[in-house]
């Protein structure tokens, strides 16, 4: 009885370790603890600092809240717009043979009259006899089909010093019991910002786009902790 109920608190301990929650839907990730918040709550220097000074007489500024000001994004805490549109397909097919044979023979007719001392029905001819061979052959082939269309709100974390932004956002949709999160990080140039404060994945440097889910769904396509650990140590 008690080998038992060790053994029941064991699957208790492992079943507490599941990504889905019992009874509830997935909370979603605090944004106060975010680098994104971060960003956006420390102070950034002066709107007129690197710029030349501008006459108060004059109607038109260059702020971000000026009527033909740059809305875009350019310093840390700033908010762009990722626009992700991937709609990407591959084929690749090869494949490759070889094959090799080899034969050699030595033989011993007389080493210093051994053969003739032997006795009858012992000889050395052949006195070595090798024969190898070895084929191969591969196959492979790959098809893959990529079709993503989002677009995600992203906030400048940090400008390094030659200029370039470094961007991360993070959205997350929670339908029933099923959250959806969308991350997006990576190198911009803020020349490479549209003027609509937009700019596509394919300008961003070591981007780092992820798209997935965790829940009730994405748990039961997952394989049980349990066939994780025999599939790991089988060798077969």
């Amino acid at each position: 009885m008690r080998h038992a109920l060790i053994f029941m608190a064991a699957i208790l301990g492992l079943a507490a370790c599941n990504t889905a929650p019992v009874g509830r839907a997935p909370a979603f990730t605090p944004i106060d603890q975010s680098p994104e918040h971060y960003a956006m709550s420390m102070p950034t220097l002066p709107e007129t600092a690197g710029r030349p000074a501008q006459s108060e007489a004059s109607l038109w500024t260059r702020g971000q809240g000026s009527l033909l000001g740059d809305r875009r994004a350019e310093k840390r805490g700033d908010i762009l717009t990722v626009v992700i549109d991937i709609d990407e397909s591959a084929e690749i097919r090869n494949s490759s043979a070889r094959k090799r044979s080899g034969s050699e023979n030595m033989s011993v007719n007389s080493l210093f009259g051994i053969p003739e001392r032997l006795p009858d029905g012992i000889a050395l001819d052949p006195g070595v006899g090798l024969n190898s061979s070895s084929e191969f052959s591969g196959d492979g082939n790959v098809r893959r089909k990529e079709a993503l269309e989002l677009r995600v709100a992203a906030t400048v974390v940090d400008v390094l010093p030659n200029g370039i932004l470094k961007i991360q956002g993070s959205q997350e949709v929670r339908v029933n019991f099923e959250i959806r999160e969308l991350l997006v990080t990576g190198y911009v140039r803020p020349g490479d910002i549209s003027r609509q404060n937009e700019i596509t994945y394919d300008k961003i440097a070591s981007a780092r786009i992820s798209y997935g889910g965790r829940g009730q769904i994405s748990d039961m396509q997952q394989p049980r902790y349990g066939q994780q650990i025999v599939d790991s140590i089988a060798p077969f």
